[in-house]
C-alpha cells in the first residue's frame, strides 16, 4: 500500500525541524527549550487546516496539539512525538545545520525524534489533500520534556483522550509493544560518628553500605537475571551514585546510595518497594548494626500492549502490505512516554524510522525509512479511524 507522498516537502520539513534548537533546558543550561519549535509546528498545522492549541508546561515551554475532527462514527487516534532533544556536547558535525548525504539526514534530533515528527505531519497532510474527511478524530500531540521528566505527555493526558495512540520514536520500522520501566531509589545507610582512633565508639556507614552493595549484586545475579520476558529479556538493578563521609579521621555516620532498577511488566512500585525492604531487613538480621532506610523517589511504569489490540492489528496489517514482509513485534529496553498514555487508558504502540546515534556524537536517520514511516502512518490512520 503506497501513497503519493511529497518526499521533497518531507525532507525539507525534517531539515527545518532540525535547524530549530530545542535542547531540553533541564539537561543543558544552553538549551532553549521547546517554545520555538512548538510555534513552528503550530503554524504548519494551522496552514493544513487543523485546530491548534498550546499547553504551557512551565517556564514558557510548550506542547502543541493539532486536532482534525472526523465525521464522528469512527475510532479516534493520537499521534505523539517529543520536540525536545538532548545536548550537542561532543557532536562531530554542525548540530543544527542538517546534512543530507547518501540517503541519510544528519543533525541533532534527526533520529530522536524529529524524523518521527515530520512523518506524522506529512502523513496527516497527505490524508487531508488526498482523502478528505475521516470517520474518527485525529489528535496530534507534539510534546516537551520527554528527554527528562515527561511533563509534556503528562499534561496531554490531563486534557485529551483517544481510542489508541502511536508514538513515532525511531524503532527501525518494527512495531514496539513493550518496554521496560524504571525506579530511582535512595538508600540511606546510618552509622555512628567517632574518632578514627576509637573504633569501639564508631560505626562505619560506608562499610555497612558496602555490605548492601554486595547484597545488591547478589540480587542481580541470583534473582533478576533469571527472570525473562519474551521481548525485554531480564530486569536489572545498579548503584548509580554514592556519597558519604566527613573527613579522614572520623567514622562516617551516613552513606547515601542511589540506585536504578529497570523493571518488567508486572513489577510495579509496590513490588520494588517490597524487594528493597526485604533486602534491608535481611541484612539487619545478619548484622544488627546495619541500619538503613530508603525511598523510591521516582517511578515510571513499564509498557506492555496486547498484539490483539485494534491499533496493533491495523499497524501490523499496513506494515506487512507496505514493507512486503511479515510483521515483527519488538521491545525497547529504554523507557518512553508510551507508558504514560497506556496507563491513561490509551493503548499505545511505538513505530518509527531507522537511524543511528540517538544522544550520540554522530546522529542520523535513514531518509527512505522516514518515507516508509509516513506511508505506513497514512495507511494505519485510514484503517483504524474508518
Amino acid at each position: 500500500m503506497n501513497f503519493n507522498i511529497n518526499e521533497n516537502e518531507l525532507l525539507e520539513l525534517l531539515q527545518e525541524l532540525i535547524k530549530i534548537e530545542s535542547i531540553n533546558p533541564t539537561l543543558s543550561k544552553h538549551g532553549s527549550g521547546e517554545a520555538e519549535i512548538a510555534q513552528y509546528i503550530g503554524n504548519y498545522l494551522k496552514k493544513m487546516g487543523l485546530e491548534v492549541r498550546y499547553q504551557d508546561i512551565g517556564d514558557g515551554r510548550l506542547n502543541v496539539v493539532g486536532i482534525l475532527k472526523g465525521k464522528g462514527n469512527g475510532k479516534s487516534i493520537m499521534l505523539n512525538g517529543h520536540t525536545d532533544t538532548v545536548s550537542i556536547d561532543g557532536m562531530e558535525i554542525e548540530s543544527f545545520n542538517p546534512v543530507f548525504k547518501n540517503g541519510k539526514v544528519y543533525g541533532r534530533g534527526a533520529m530522536d525524534m524529529k524524523s518521527g515528527l515530520a512523518a506524522i505531519i506529512l502523513a496527516v497532510k497527505t490524508i487531508i489533500e488526498t482523502k478528505g474527511e475521516l470517520n474518527g478524530d485525529m489528535i496530534l500531540t507534539f510534546v516537551a520534556d520527554e528527554e527528562y521528566a515527561s511533563l509534556g505527555t503528562e499534561k496531554v493526558v490531563e486534557e485529551y483522550h483517544a481510542d489508541a495512540a502511536i508514538i513515532c520514536e525511531p524503532s527501525n520500522l518494527q512495531i514496539v509493544i513493550a518496554h521496560k520501566g524504571f525506579a530511582w531509589i535512595k538508600v540511606g545507610v546510618h552509622g555512628k560518628s567517632g574518632h578514627g582512633s576509637l573504633p569501639e565508639f564508631g560505626v562505619d556507614a560506608i562499610v555497612k553500605g558496602g555490605k548492601f552493595l554486595v547484597k545488591l549484586e547478589d540480587l542481580e545475579k541470583r534473582i533478576l537475571s533469571q527472570k525473562k520476558h519474551p521481548l525485554l529479556s531480564s530486569p536489572s538493578i545498579h548503584a548509580s551514585l554514592i556519597k558519604g563521609g566527613i573527613e579522614l579521621s572520623t567514622y562516617p555516620d551516613y552513606c547515601e546510595i542511589q540506585l536504578e532498577r529497570r523493571t518488567l511488566p508486572g513489577e510495579d512500585r509496590d513490588y520494588i518497594t517490597e524487594e528493597i525492604n526485604n533486602l534491608i531487613k535481611n541484612l539487619h538480621g545478619e548484622d544488627t548494626k546495619f541500619n538503613a532506610d530508603f525511598d523510591v523517589f521516582f517511578y515510571r511504569s513499564p509498557l506492555e500492549v496486547s498484539s490483539n489490540q485494534p491499533i496493533v492489528q491495523s499497524l501490523s496489517k499496513i506494515c506487512s502490505q507496505t514493507l512486503n514482509r511479515k510483521t515483527k513485534f519488538s521491545g525497547f529496553s529504554g523507557w518512553t512516554d508510551a507508558a504514560i498514555l497506556n496507563d491513561a487508558g490509551i493503548p499505545t504502540v511505538l513505530f518509527g524510522p531507522k537511524g543511528v546515534g540517538a544522544h550520540g556524537s554522530l546522529e542520523f536517520v535513514n531518509f527512505r525509512s522516514v518515507v516508509s514511516t509516513t506511508q505506513i502512518l497514512i495507511g494505519t490512520i485510514l484503517d483504524f479511524c474508518n
